[in-house]
């Protein structure tokens, strides 16, 4: 598969258009090592696109490092200091790098949210997250009611590091539907209250959340930035096994 294949596969499967409004990532080829027509046989994948990242591409041969956070975040105005080693790295070691932000945390089957829902075993989904027109996240219901400290306790089997899980415990003792914005969500606990769930699942809070969370009546569960957002590079590393490309995934937890 070539390169631009690569490329026109992922960008289509994610709907990045969608998103071009409201994304203040550069999604898609942020780097475009060897042009477009290259070959791609290996491709690595991880949470987010940093110098160590690319380097563990390079260590493992890969043509393209697929990533969740990219290098470029609303224009980019000077490729010196940090940006500067990222994109060498690129560079001299020949990987290009391919970036789906928000595309891939709303996506209803290979996005973040939808992995998470899974993770948490609930059967029925709908879109849920506002941003600018397009949604970033899902609601879901569970097949029973669990307490707040079983859904705490399998958050907790995430990869977070050293940070144990936060819970804003504001809501009914058993939650049967909740809602789900990956990484960064507590500006959506008030969407979340409206839409009349017990809960609302996420990565990290912002101090104002536990004051919404408390005066909404819900609970907030805060399993880390990094390890609610490992989902979707994953499922798109599934795709690519699919489309007979040799592949890794590289997990760097941040622990926040």
């Amino acid at each position: 598969m070539q390169l631009a294949d690569f490329v026109d596969r992922l960008n289509d499967r994610l709907d990045h258009d969608a998103y071009a409004a409201v994304d203040a990532s550069s999604n898609g080829l942020q780097v475009g090592a060897g042009g477009t027509e290259r070959p791609i046989d290996r491709a690595a994948f991880a949470v987010d696109g940093v110098e160590a990242t690319v380097r563990e591409a390079a260590a493992f041969d890969a043509d393209v490092l697929v990533v969740h956070h990219g290098f470029v975040w609303g224009g980019l105005d000077r490729v010196t200091g940090i940006e500067y080693d990222r994109v060498a790295a690129c560079i001299e070691n020949d990987v290009a790098l391919y970036v789906s932000h928000l595309p891939l945390d709303g996506h209803e089957t290979l996005g973040n949210a939808a992995g998470l829902a899974s993770f948490l075993d609930a059967e029925r989904r709908g879109s849920f997250g506002d941003h600018g027109g397009v949604t970033i996240g899902q609601r879901a219901r569970l097949p029973s009611p669990r307490s707040t400290a079983e859904i705490e306790a399998r958050l907790s089997e995430l990869d977070t590091g050293d940070r144990s899980v936060q819970t804003l415990d504001f809501g009914p003792d058993s939650i049967e539907e909740f809602a789900i914005v990956t990484g960064s969500g507590t500006d959506w606990i008030r969407e979340a209250a409206d839409a009349g769930v017990d809960a609302l699942v996420t990565g990290e809070g912002k101090q104002q959340a536990y004051h919404e969370a408390r005066e909404a009546g819900l609970t907030v569960f805060m399993a880390g930035h990094y390890a609610t957002e490992t989902f979707g590079v994953r499922a798109l590393r599934d795709l690519a096994d699919e489309w007979g490309i040799e592949t890794t995934f590289l997990d760097r937890p941040t622990g926040l």
